[in-house]
C-alpha cells in the first residue's frame, strides 16, 4: 500500500485530525510467530516506534519510519475484505503508542475478530484484547555504532533505548490483564541471564502466575540466511530451560519480503 514519510522520527507521528492510524502495511498472511503460528491473519502495522532494535525486521517503522494515513471505516473495509480471516494482528512499530490503537480493537471486538497485539510492552492501554504477545527487549537488542542499520543514527538512541525498553510496571499489567506470550529475541546464551532475571522480577511484580510455559524464545533474524546462525542454538536454549521455542515461520517461507 502507499505510504509516506510523515512520522515524527523520535517516536511519535504528526497525527492529522480525526480518528485514524499511521499504516505501513496491512496485509493478509500467516502468523509466523508465538503460540498462534500457521493462523491465518490479517496483519496491521502501524508506523512509529518508541525504541529502536538494532536488528529491527520493521525498519520502516521505526528507523525510517513511513505510513499511509487511514481512518478506522477504511482500516475495517480493507480487513474486512479478507473473508476468510477471523484472526487480526495489530503490529508495528509500537502499536500502544496510539490512542486510535483502542478505537480498532474495540470495533474488531464488536465484529467478532480475535485480536493479538504485538508490543514492546513499555506502554499498557485498556482495550478488548485476545491475546498480549509482548516483547521485551533484552540489552543485545541496544543499537550501538558498531551494531545498527546502514544510515541509521544510532548515537541519539543508544542511551534513550537503553533507559526506555524496560517498564515494569506496564509489563505487569499487561500479563496482569490479558492472556498473554512473554517472546524474547535471542541470539545466543548470552542473553538468557537477563530473560531469567528479568522473568524473576516480573513474577514478583505481576498479581498472576507466569509459567515458563508462558515464555517464548525467538531466534534473531529477519532473514533465512541469518536464521540458519541462529535457530539451532536458540532451540537448544528453550530445551535447556523449559521454555517454548518459536519459529519465525514468515521467514522461513518467503525469507525478508514486505507483507509476509
Amino acid at each position: 500500500m502507499p505510504v509516506s514519510n510523515s512520522v515524527d522520527r523520535d517516536g511519535g507521528t504528526d497525527e492529522v485530525a480525526g480518528d485514524g492510524l499511521p499504516i505501513n502495511e496491512l496485509f493478509y498472511s500467516l502468523q509466523g510467530e508465538g503460540t498462534l503460528a500457521g493462523v491465518p491473519s490479517v496483519f496491521v502495522r502501524t508506523s512509529g516506534c518508541n525504541l529502536r532494535c538494532w536488528f529491527c525486521d520493521s525498519y520502516h517503522t521505526s528507523w525510517e519510519p513511513t505510513h499511509a494515513w487511514m481512518d478506522l471505516e477504511a482500516i475495517l473495509a480493507e480487513i474486512e475484505s479478507y473473508e476468510a480471516a477471523d484472526h487480526v494482528v495489530l503490529t508495528g512499530g509500537e502499536p500502544m503508542l496510539h490512542e486510535a490503537c483502542v478505537d480498532l480493537l474495540e470495533a474488531l471486538d464488536e465484529r467478532g475478530y480475535h485480536t493479538t497485539v504485538e508490543t514492546n510492552g513499555t506502554i499498557y492501554r485498556d482495550a478488548p484484547i485476545d491475546l498480549a504477545s509482548v516483547s521485551p527487549k533484552l540489552e543485545s537488542s541496544t543499537p550501538t555504532p558498531e551494531r545498527a542499520p546502514d544510515d541509521a543514527d544510532a548515537g541519539q538512541w543508544e542511551d534513550r533505548h537503553e533507559n526506555d525498553r524496560i517498564d515494569l510496571e506496564a509489563l505487569a499489567r499487561l500479563v496482569e490483564t490479558y492472556e498473554f506470550q512473554l517472546k524474547f529475541v535471542v541470539t545466543d546464551g548470552d542473553d538468557l541471564p537477563e530473560v531469567l532475571e528479568l522473568l524473576a522480577s516480573l513474577r514478583e511484580a505481576a498479581a498472576v502466575p507466569i509459567r515458563d510455559d508462558d515464555v517464548l524464545l525467538m531466534p534473531e533474524g529477519a532473514t533465512r540466511e541469518r536464521l540458519e546462525e541462529t535457530r539451532d542454538r536458540v532451540a537448544r536454549l528453550a530445551m535447556d530451560h523449559g521454555f517454548r521455542y518459536t519459529p519465525r515461520l514468515h521467514v522461513d517461507l518467503w525469507n525478508d519480503a514486505p507483507e509476509t
